[in-house]
C-alpha cells in the first residue's frame, strides 16, 4: 500500500505537483529498502512522472558512487553493445531541471561516454515551443529528467539528445512539447516518462515516422495515457537480474508495478493481434527494466527531499527512454514504428513469468509465452525488432 508523504521544504505550489508516494517493494523488504514516487498524483487532464527512487527509512538513498545498473549492463542485457546512431532522441518532461546538462556530464564521464553538451551540438534544452525561457524548477520532475537523459545515454551513447521542458504537467502543455519535438530535424524518437488517466486519442502524440514511447505506469494493472493512444509505443516494465551460467547472462520477469490493460477509449491498432484479447489499444507493446529493486544508476544534483548525487531509480520512467533510444538505434521508423516491432517479435526476449495484479482477462496482467500486458511482446534482443 502507498501512503501519502508530504514533500519536505517545498513551497505550496510545488507540493501540488511533487508530493511523493512511498511504496514498499516486497523484494526490498528484507534489506529495509523501499522506493518512492518522486511526482504526485496528477490532477484531471494532467500527468504524473513515473520515476521511483530507491529509499532507506523513507529518504532517497544517495551515494558518492553509482549503485545500480550502468550503461554496460543495459547494453549487455539487451545485446546493444556495438550499436550506434547519430539520430536525436527527444525527452519531453514538465518543468525545469536546472542542473540537467551538468548532471548529464557527470554521468557520462563516470562511464567513459563521450561528452554530450550544448557546445558540441549533442545536447539541447528548450521550452515547449523551442524557446530559451524555461519553466519553473520542480525537484520531482528534475529527478525524472535526470533519469531520462541518463537512460538515453546508457542505451545509445552516440545519440543526440533534445530535452523539451513543458510549462506544466498538463496534457495540453506536454502535448505542445511533443509537437515541437516532432518538428525538429533528426528526431527519431520522443520519450514520455509520464502517465495520467486513460483518455481519448490526442493528435499531439500522432507523428508517423517517429517512435513516440510512453510509460505504462507504476501502479500495477491499469490503463493510462499517453501509453493508451494508438499512435504511441506503450512501454511496460520488468525486473532484470544477472543469471550467471545462462546463454544470455540475464533473466527477466514482469515487474509487479508495471501498468497494463485494455483501453476502452482508444481504437485497437491494426498491428496488434488477437493475442491481446482486447478490442481497443492494449498495453504494453514492449518493455525494459523498471523495477527499482533492480534499478539503474542516475546522477542528479537538484535536491529531492534533501538528497542528491548518485541515486538508484526504477519505474516505467526508466523503460520508456531505454526503448526510445533502441528505436533510434534500430532505425525502422516508417509509418508507426510499433507496427514494425509487432511484425518482428522474434527479435525480442520473451518475458514469460511474473504478474502485476488481478484482472478480468489473465493475459492482461500475467506474463506468459508471447504477448502479455505487463511486458508486451518482450524486451530488446539487439535492434532487430526496432
Amino acid at each position: 500500500m502507498r501512503s501519502l508523504t508530504t514533500a519536505l521544504c517545498a513551497a505550496a505550489a510545488i507540493v501540488a505537483a511533487s508530493v511523493a508516494y512511498v511504496a514498499v517493494d516486497p523484494a526490498g523488504a528484507a534489506t529495509g529498502r523501499s522506493s518512492m514516487r518522486v511526482c504526485g498524483a496528477p490532477a484531471a487532464k494532467s500527468a504524473s512522472c513515473q520515476a521511483k527512487v530507491v529509499t532507506a527509512n523513507g529518504v532517497p538513498l544517495a551515494s558518492t558512487s553509482p549503485g545500480g545498473l550502468n550503461p554496460a549492463d543495459i547494453q549487455d542485457a539487451y545485446k546493444l553493445t556495438g550499436s550506434s546512431s547519430t539520430s536525436t532522441v527527444a525527452v519531453v518532461d514538465a518543468y525545469d531541471d536546472p542542473t540537467a546538462e551538468a548532471d548529464l556530464g557527470v554521468y557520462r564521464a563516470q562511464f567513459g561516454l563521450a561528452p554530450c553538451t550544448t557546445s558540441n551540438g549533442c545536447f539541447r534544452k528548450v521550452n515547449q515551443t523551442g524557446g530559451s525561457t524555461l519553466p519553473r524548477k520542480d525537484a520531482g520532475w528534475a529527478a525524472e529528467i535526470s533519469l531520462d537523459l541518463d537512460m538515453v545515454s546508457a542505451t545509445c551513447p552516440s545519440c543526440k539528445i533534445l530535452l523539451v521542458e513543458a510549462s506544466s504537467n498538463s496534457f495540453a502543455n506536454l502535448g505542445t512539447a511533443v509537437n515541437y519535438a516532432a518538428g525538429q530535424p533528426g528526431v527519431a524518437a520522443i520519450s514520455n516518462s509520464y502517465s495520467g488517466s486513460d483518455s481519448a486519442q490526442n493528435n499531439n502524440y500522432d507523428h508517423p515516422g517517429i517512435a513516440i514511447t510512453a510509460s505504462t505506469g507504476d501502479s500495477g494493472y491499469g490503463v493510462g495515457s499517453p501509453a493508451s493512444f494508438d499512435s504511441v509505443v506503450a512501454v511496460g516494465g520488468t525486473s532484470l537480474n544477472r543469471a550467471a551460467g545462462t546463454t544470455r547472462g540475464w533473466t527477466e520477469t514482469a515487474w509487479s508495478g508495471a501498468g497494463s490493460g485494455c483501453s476502452s477509449l482508444n481504437a485497437k491498432p491494426s498491428w496488434q493481434t488477437t493475442a491481446t484479447q482486447c478490442s481497443g489499444k492494449a498495453l504494453a507493446d514492449v518493455s525494459a527494466v523498471a523495477d527499482p529493486q533492480t534499478g539503474v544508476s542516475v546522477y542528479d544534483t537538484t535536491r529531492y527531499q534533501g538528497s542528491s548525487g548518485w541515486l538508484v531509480f526504477g519505474g516505467t520512467s526508466a523503460s520508456a527512454p531505454i526503448i526510445g533510444a533502441v528505436y533510434a538505434l534500430g532505425g525502422n521508423l516508417a509509418g508507426y514504428p510499433a507496427s514494425y516491432t509487432w511484425g518482428h517479435a522474434s527479435g525480442l526476449f520473451d518475458v514469460t513469468s511474473g504478474s502485476n495484479g488481478n484482472c478480468p482477462t489473465a493475459v492482461w496482467c500475467h506474463a506468459g509465452v508471447g504477448w502479455d500486458g505487463p511486458t508486451g511482446l518482450g524486451t530488446p534482443n539487439g535492434t532487430a525488432a526496432f
